[in-house]
């Protein structure tokens, strides 16, 4: 399909350019031309659908750099708990009865929230099933994402199976859509022979289904509470010294294509390890305080000139997947705690929502910009909103002001995947009514087996 964008005010977060009525080409799936209105209409003015974004703002999809999909159909089901109370005596024994279709229609219910808030690619680890999975969901949605499972010391030899059926059956696939990862789920639930395998693991895979362009990327939850060291010694009878990525590092498996969640407890050595290995962040304050799991140290990181983007964490601790919700989270809740507030300025929040949050996934070639070459992945916004009156900045508004219901039109890959507030490739009503069967269907199976 081609398509031309007009009459809009593109915030392109390239060189941050903003092109006020701009238009943009788009044929196939790539961005083919960006600049003024008058120019491009003389250009392409015949064989392309247009799409008027008079009143509107053209903004690269938002990047949602680490999720746990599937748990949608948890949204509501614990909250006001400890994080290790919330997972312990909740999460994961209900979790034991989750299904494969549960996880896909989970996984469709978030790709469709997703969507319909100006998220173009989510970054998710869960449980893979090659029957029904997360993948599948996001290919039917259209959704961009990476797609994790993940592995946990007690489960190895189905860990390596999952991994390897995943990296043969998605990775790359769905027109480029989905890429894979390896996940392991955290420094003290995966013991460090297990880990310094995944690592071998995730190369092996890359060697064979993934390249420089397209790598396997390496996925988990770091540093996310005080006590992790603790966790950790616990568990593998280790004494950590300088910190949980600096425990990480001597393992060797810290990389450029390693993405940590969460951040929260790191250390001064810990920091300077990220920026020596290229690692990649992965900040959820919304999770974070609702767990009150702490706030991580972004403004430090920062500094040090690490790659920091954002993530909603999953619709059962967050409890959604809105990340203009986590942008403004962002950028106040660092002002209000170093008591500085030109801390997280609203366009540093952006680019870690959408070109940060691109090369946090090893995928800044493609996406998380409107460049010239690029995949066309773009939320079309509606300005036209008392709450966006009146105007003097589209950056500030689309960081302190919009909601994610001003979100008019998605395109992911080069195809309109909602238009005027309307999906395109799903019906919502079936989506949510299948999320209330699994839900239902899940509680009897925990009910009889708690019997």
């Amino acid at each position: 399909m081609n398509i031309l964008i007009q009459n809009g005010t593109i915030i392109t977060m390239h060189n941050r350019k903003i092109i006020r009525q701009g238009a943009i080409a788009i044929e196939d799936k790539n961005i083919i031309d960006v600049g003024k209105n008058r120019d491009l209409k003389r250009k392409y003015g015949t064989g392309y659908e247009k799409i008027d974004a008079k009143d509107k703002v053209v903004m690269p999809g938002l990047i949602n750099t680490h999720q746990h999909a599937a748990m949608s159909l948890l949204r509501g089901y614990a909250d006001d708990l400890p994080l290790q109370e919330w997972l312990g005596k909740w999460i994961l024994p209900i979790e034991k009865y989750m299904t494969p279709h549960d996880i896909y229609v989970g996984a469709l219910l978030t790709a469709t929230e997703s969507i319909m808030s100006g998220t173009t690619t989510v970054n998710t680890m869960y449980h893979y099933t090659r029957e029904e999975n997360e993948a599948k969901a996001f290919a039917e949605t259209g959704l961009r994402g990476v797609i994790g499972h993940v592995c946990f010391s007690q489960r190895k030899k189905e860990d390596k199976t999952a991994l390897k059926d995943l990296a043969k059956n998605w990775h790359n696939k769905a027109k480029g859509l989905i890429r894979v990862s390896v996940d392991p789920h955290s420094p003290y639930t995966v013991d460090p022979e297990y880990t310094k395998e995944l690592k071998e693991i995730k190369e092996e895979l890359n060697q064979k289904y993934g390249s420089e362009k397209t790598p396997i990327i390496w996925h988990t939850h770091v540093a996310e509470t005080i006590d992790e060291q603790e966790k950790i010694r616990k568990a593998f009878k280790i004494k950590l010294k300088n910190g949980v990525m600096t425990y990480l590092d001597s393992l060797g498996v810290l990389d450029k294509h390693v993405i940590a969640a969460h951040c929260v407890a790191l250390t001064g050595r810990d920091i300077t390890i990220m920026k020596q290995r290229k690692v990649k962040a992965s900040h959820n304050p919304i999770s974070n305080l609702k767990l009150a799991s702490g706030i991580s140290p972004v403004p430090r990181m920062l500094r040090k000139g690490l790659t920091v983007s954002l993530g909603t964490d999953s619709p059962c601790s967050n409890n959604t997947a809105d990340m203009f919700e986590t942008m403004k989270a962002t950028a106040l809740l660092h002002k209000g705690v170093n008591k500085n507030p030109t801390l997280t300025p609203a366009k540093q929040v952006l680019a870690m929502a959408t070109i940060e949050g691109a090369k946090a996934l090893s995928w800044e070639n493609e996406i998380g910009s409107i460049e010239v070459g690029k995949k066309a992945d773009l939320a079309i916004v509606d300005f036209k909103k008392p709450h966006l009156c009146p105007l003097y900045n589209e950056i500030s508004h689309l960081v302190y002001a919009a909601k994610s219901a001003d979100v008019n039109t998605v395109i992911i890959n080069g195809k309109i995947v909602m238009e005027n507030r309307q999906p395109t490739t799903i019906n919502i009503e079936k989506v949510m009514a299948m999320a209330e069967k699994a839900k239902n269907s899940l509680l009897e199976r925990l009910a009889r087996n708690i019997k």
